[in-house]
């Protein structure tokens, strides 16, 4: 209820900033007095553009949000990931100083490299409990905790951000944040050969 209350205020602001920009615009623009009726047409057919460009904004922002929701809830029930929205050329940045900390540029080298060699690590698998998903323009955020179990029977718990960068309803880039300090760990503790991963 509150992130739906942000989320109209938010756009209630920008609304309302964007008619006082029109206002202004005509206002020190032309002399009130001699302002004619066309200018003032130009301003409102200009003031519609940009109400228009921000509707379809504010309609592209709910889709990527669902689109990722359904993602979560998919890797969450077992039948799919969000992995399964990676365009193949897409760019996926980790942060920090984890063994897998750098920028991967495509979905096979981000697959093979990270996921796949956490997955062998691993006797149960990553299970997502999203906190929020937040959207502005083409960036979808998640703040998700991740839990699973290590092979050695220890518990693997983090909690992600990840910024995606959406384009025709599939991931484009992806910055990533975590506990890089329990993933090294993690990555230390329990080895896996080159040989696993294939």
């Amino acid at each position: 209820m509150t992130i739906l209350l942000l989320s109209r205020f938010r756009i209630a602001i920008k609304r309302a900033k964007h008619l006082f920009t029109v206002y202004l615009t005509v206002y020190l623009t032309f002399d009130p007095m001699i302002a004619t009726t066309t200018d003032i047409m130009a301003a409102q057919t200009q003031s519609n553009r940009k109400n228009k460009m921000m509707a379809q904004t504010q309609s592209d922002e709910g889709k990527n949000k669902e689109i990722i929701n359904e993602g979560f809830a998919k890797w969450a029930s077992g039948a799919g990931d969000v992995f399964d929205l990676l365009t193949d050329d897409m760019e996926w940045k980790i942060i920090g100083s984890s063994p897998v900390s750098k920028t991967y540029t495509n979905r096979k080298q981000f697959l093979e490299e990270v996921i796949t060699p956490l997955n062998e690590r691993l006797s149960v698998k990553i299970v997502p409990r999203v906190r929020g998903i937040y959207a502005d323009g083409d960036m979808v955020v998640a703040l998700w905790d991740g839990t699973a179990t290590a092979k050695d029977g220890k518990p693997y718990n983090n909690t992600y951000s990840w910024y995606m960068t959406m384009k025709n309803g599939r991931i484009v880039k992806v910055v990533a944040f975590f506990d890089t300090i329990a993933l090294a760990d993690l990555w230390k503790r329990i080895p896996v050969s080159k040989q696993d991963n294939k």
